[in-house]
Order: structure tokens, then sequence, then C-alpha cells
């Protein structure tokens, strides 16, 4: 596990990942909880509040993934000499 977020191109292509299902997951949070008018059942309606959290968590999870991704992509380390 900690070879992936050694890796920056492994933590960019993750980042990627996070930031996609956290949109998709707050989007469907906020069809499902306020945008939907039909009956839901009260565990679905529960669950389309949760990921109306859910959501816009993972979307700070993967952004800050993404810079230090980036971070470490763009720091080139120097050479020591002894």
């Amino acid at each position: 596990m900690f070879d992936f977020f050694n890796n920056p191109q492994s933590l960019l292509h993750g980042s990627s990942r996070v930031l996609a299902i956290g949109l998709v997951t707050f989007l469907a949070g906020i069809y499902g909880a306020y945008l939907y008018h039909g009956h839901l059942p009260i565990a679905a309606l529960v669950s389309m509040h949760a990921m109306t959290i859910i959501g816009p968590t993972l979307l700070k999870i993967g952004y800050v993934m993404r810079l230090l991704a980036q971070h470490r992509l763009t720091t080139h380390p120097v050479a020591v000499v002894v």
C-alpha cells in the first residue's frame, strides 16, 4: 500500500479515480435526496443524504492526493555529494 503513495504517477491516477467517484457520489446523493420526487424507503433516503456528505469528502481527499502527486512529479531531488 505504501508503494502506491510513494509512486507519484500511480498516486495521480488514483486521485483521478477518487475524484470521479466523489463527484458521482455527490451528484447521485443530491439527485436522490433533493431532486427525486418519488417514494423512497427510509434507508435509501438516509443513504442519499449520507452521500451528500461522503461525496465532497472524497473530492477533498482526491484533490489533496492530486496536489501531492503533482508536487512530487515537479520536484527533482538534488544529488548529494559525499
